[in-house]
């Protein structure tokens, strides 16, 4: 496994692949980005990771200084699951002093993460073109938990002409239901056990759609009265929204519906959602 640092060193390594795996990453690994890892193996047969905390989609009040960071770790897990090449650039690397042009998105910055914290998908447009201008990859690999992500980078890589073909993989989650995520090792302990509730929100929402029910309003509705039963669960906002859009709906109609939320414990702010597709 060969560890990159800069973007020249990076491209002269990636030219003895010709099919590569692409799993971009902030660090703080855990199973669900081992799950990408895997199958970007399996189906690519060479995988490149990036670690890079990438601050232009942090708000000025959100947590990029705190946000957790083990590159010891993260190397030795990566070179366990036969990753062949990392890179890891520094923010001066990814972001010179010259460095002027950003990706705008104004439909997804006025929906739920969007229009929950401003900016946010302008830097993470932005970093993964840079990203995958840089590795090339013939497949990149994203997970569903990150559901309006996976829409913008679906949209900028159609947009743009890139010739990556971008792969959504399940949300991989704890035993009890609860989304793995770096930003779990935030929550105190009785935070932890309070935060499956999320999942327990969604799963309510599911059971009412596969009775039938067509009335997004009912699913936001079921979603918060499960919510409502966890005093440690501040919602910042509950969702039934069309899958490619992510406008909300009133009625379910041929594409499904996505159901997401964003939810506080504290200072901790965790998301997750479910597609639910038609019969």
């Amino acid at each position: 496994m060969q560890l990159l640092s800069s973007i020249a060193a990076f491209r002269n390594a990636r030219a003895d692949f010709s099919a590569l795996g692409f799993v971009p990453t902030m660090g703080y690994l855990h199973q669900g980005h081992l799950s990408l890892v895997r199958q970007a193996h399996e189906e690519c047969g060479a995988t490149a990771v990036s670690i890079f905390v990438n601050p232009t989609q942090f708000g000025p009040s959100e947590d990029f200084a705190r946000y957790p960071r083990n590159m010891e770790r993260d190397l030795e897990l990566l070179e366990a699951a036969g990753v062949k090449l990392v890179f890891a650039p520094e923010t001066a690397e990814m972001y010179p002093a010259s460095f002027g042009s950003y990706i705008t998105l104004p439909m997804a910055d006025e929906v739920l993460e969007g229009a929950a914290r401003p900016g946010h998908f302008c830097g993470v447009a932005t970093v993964v073109c840079k990203l995958l201008n840089i590795v090339q990859p013939t497949r990149a690999y994203f997970g569903q938990k990150d559901a309006q992500q996976t829409v913008v980078v679906r949209q900028i890589v159609r947009d743009l002409n890139m010739p990556t073909e971008i792969v959504v993989a399940p949300t991989v989650r704890e035993a009890d239901g609860l989304a793995m995520s770096s930003r779990n090792s935030y929550l105190t302990a009785e935070q932890r056990a309070a935060a499956p509730v999320i999942y327990h929100a969604l799963q309510a929402a599911h059971e009412r759609y596969a009775s039938g029910e067509r009335s997004a309003a009912a699913l936001r509705q079921a979603i918060a009265d499960i919510l409502a039963t966890e005093p440690l669960a501040r919602p910042d906002y509950v969702s039934a929204a069309d899958p490619l859009t992510l406008q909300e709906l009133d009625e379910i109609q041929l594409r499904g519906v996505l159901l997401s939320l964003a939810v506080r414990f504290g200072g901790v702010r965790l998301i997750d959602n479910l597609l639910l597709e038609p019969a």
